[in-house]
């Protein structure tokens, strides 16, 4: 399938490792230009060489998302290098465990930046852009703000505004056209859900107990498939798509609990 995003300029934040990597990779070899927005330039700059190792094109700006200034600023070079922007896929961010117990406000507020505030502040920089060639915008969430997981107050708050913000956008820019959706993300292997599992006490068993919970084929998500979403939901091919929290997750939110016995 043609997904007609062939010289596109797609802004992917937190674009160099695990979902984002997937995401970039999968659009550059549609014939996209993805544009990594991410703070390491060392991981930033890997990726762009394998992708031009292959003749595939993409872009990447350093920036610290936290700081709300250097969100204004990287779309300013991308535009200053590109001249246009068709799309953003919002991703950066990180399941931190700012609890409600162990949390305090600072760590609350500065789990808010990280993981929700450059959502909001990337759109709006990116908005003029994105109005000129009707763009599309996808969030990536989790199954946080929906099942709960303990322990993760302010990361749960964040994806329950990411989703709020994807309905919220998806109303007030309907008048431009431009679509803004959600993949809601629950259990994918990436190098960060890597790290996490090592920190059990039975990392091995644990992972065994996640992945007999994932009704569709007993294994977690890749990045691939997450990435496969974003790149139809970008596309002309989802044209009378919006607003909506798509979850690709093997049916982990949604199908019978019971089914982990079966």
């Amino acid at each position: 399938m043609d997904l007609k995003i062939k010289d596109k300029v797609i802004i992917v934040t937190g674009g160099a490792r695990g979902i984002g990597e997937g995401i970039v990779k999968l659009l550059a070899g549609e014939g996209a230009i993805p544009v990594i927005v991410g703070r390491n330039e060392i991981d930033n700059l890997k990726l762009s060489k394998e992708l031009a190792n292959g003749k595939e094109e993409m872009f990447q700006v350093v920036a610290e998302l936290n700081n709300p200034g250097e969100s204004e600023t990287a779309v300013n070079k991308i535009i200053a290098k590109y001249g246009r922007i068709d799309g953003l896929v919002n991703n950066a961010g990180q399941n931190d465990g700012v609890g409600l117990e162990n949390g305090n406000y600072a760590s609350f507020m500065e789990s808010l930046h990280r993981n929700l505030i450059h959502y909001y502040l990337m759109a709006h920089f990116a908005l003029p852009e994105l109005k000129k060639h009707k763009g599309s915008i996808v969030n990536i969430t989790s199954k946080t703000a929906e099942t709960g997981q303990g322990n993760t107050s302010a990361y749960a708050a964040s994806n329950g505004g990411r989703n709020a913000l994807t309905r919220e956008w998806a109303v007030d820019l309907l008048k431009y056209g431009i679509r803004v959706n959600a993949i809601v993300v629950s259990e994918c292997w990436t190098p960060q859900y890597a790290t996490w599992i090592q920190t059990l006490p039975d990392a091995v068993q644990k992972l065994k107990e996640i992945t007999s919970r994932i009704p569709l084929d007993k294994r977690m998500t890749t990045p691939e498939e997450i990435a496969n979403m974003t790149a139809f939901l970008l596309s002309e091919k989802s044209s009378h798509i919006t607003g909506q929290l798509i979850h690709v997750d093997g049916g982990y939110v949604h199908l019978d609990r019971a089914l982990a016995n079966g």
